[in-house]
This record gives C-alpha cells, structure tokens and sequence, in this order.
C-alpha cells in the first residue's frame, strides 16, 4: 500500500442538540481560541443551525456539514433536505449513514450508497458511516458488515468521499474501542478500499473514528497508523473540549 500523509478530520456532530444561542457561544470560542488547526474541522450542526454557524464561523479554517440528505435532488419529500439545499445553506459536507440513521430510520445499505452519489452530485463531499452492532461484533461478524456497508456505499462509484468508522457499541455508552481494536477495523478498511477502488485511492482516502472520543483518548486513537481524525459527538458539544480533540491531532 502506497504511504501518503493524510491530513486528519476533527468533525463535529451536533445531532439534535443546541438552540441558536448556544450555537452562536460555541463559535465565539473557536473563533477566540481555535487559531491554525493541526486537522480540518467540520461541523455538522442541526439544519435550523446551519446559517448560525456559517455565519459564526465565516472566515474560519472550519467547513460546516449537514447530518442528511435525501437521495433525490428535490421533490415531494416532507421533512426531507436536499443537497443543493445544503450546499446553498454553505455547507460541503454531508453525513451519510450514521448509525442512528441506520436504526432509528431503517436506513439500509443501498440507501446510503444512492445519498452518497446524491451528495457528490451536489458538490458535496459524503463522510460514509460504517460500522457494526454489538451483537454483531460479539458473534465475530465485524468485517463482515464493514465489508457488505463499504460494497454498497460505494457500488455507484462516488467519485469523493471519507470514511468514518463507528463501532455502534461505543456511541454515547462510555465504552470506546481500544487504539488496537479502531486500528485492526481502520486497516481492513483500507485494504477493502485497495480492492475496490485501487491502492492510492485506497492510501489517500480518510478514515475517521466515531465512538465516544474525548480529549484524553484522542492521541492514543491519532497515533494508530490508519486513524485519520475523529467524528465526535458528546464531547464535541462543548467547545473546549473539541478544541483540545482537535489540538491532540498535532501532537502525534
């Protein structure tokens, strides 16, 4: 496998917290305290925080996100967004097949992979969450789904995206996959890319860990040879403590 620095992704995931006001303080400290970050930062707010954010962060080394995006471009979908909805509202990254998305909404395989081409086709980049049960895990399964949600979210061929691995009994439990095990998952990742998509394709494309990441895990987590950044939910509530995942990337 060809060996390329990548550069990592701290990212943000708000899910369905914060009211303006509080959005608004939490960028009036990354704007006072963020300076030349080690990583690229995105923000993934609520879509009735999007223009709060892309406003507090205008200028900022800080891309903002949306957590969804239907697979048509417009349409009779209620409750639904579209990506040009996104990318007009600043954004140019979008979340695809988050796990709570998978369970909460019965997302399927398919379904991630048609949103991912959808985001691209909105010039958008799709950060593709994958990502396996505990059940799962516990029956020696784990590469096994990896493999099946890589094949699908990428059988149309999106032409760009990052990958975020998510073991799902390690989101907002406390647990957190040791370096070692997010390491043995972020390698067969990236050889499961090499097959489909080549070996530089497979060497420069991002894979990030999602699953209770703090500040005093994140260094142990950066310095494994195939984590490229984070996707951080609770602890990236607080501004401070983002600040100090997103700083842990320049120590490795």
């Amino acid at each position: 496998m060809s060996q390329v620095v990548r550069r990592p992704i701290v990212a943000a995931n708000w899910k369905m917290h914060k009211v303006r006001a509080e959005a608004r303080e939490f960028c009036r400290t990354v704007v006072g305290e963020l300076g030349a970050p080690p990583a690229e930062v995105v923000v993934f707010p609520s879509f009735p925080l999007l223009d709060v954010v892309a406003d507090g962060l205008a200028g900022m080394p800080v891309a903002i996100g949306g957590q969804d995006l239907h697979p048509e471009p417009s349409g009779p979908h209620t409750g639904d967004v579209a990506g040009m909805q996104l990318a007009d509202a600043g954004c140019t990254w979008v979340l695809c097949g988050h796990s709570e998305r998978r369970s909460e909404h019965g997302e399927s395989d398919e379904l991630v992979g048609r949103k991912a081409l959808a985001a691209v086709a909105s010039e958008l980049t799709p950060l593709i969450c994958l990502g396996e049960q505990l059940e799962e895990r516990r029956a020696g399964r784990t590469f096994e789904v990896l493999g099946r949600q890589l094949e699908a979210a990428l059988a149309g061929g999106p032409q760009r995206f990052e990958l975020a691995y998510e073991p799902v009994w390690a989101i907002g439990t406390g647990e957190t996959a040791t370096p070692e095990v997010a390491q043995e998952a972020h390698a067969f990742l990236r050889a499961e890319l090499g097959r489909r998509v080549g070996d530089e394709g497979a060497a420069s494309t991002r894979i990030l860990y999602g699953g209770s990441v703090k500040p005093g895990n994140a260094a142990a987590l950066i310095a494994q040879r195939d984590v490229d950044g984070f996707l951080v939910g609770g602890a990236a509530l607080d501004a401070r403590s983002f600040l100090a995942i997103i700083g842990a990337c320049g120590a490795s």
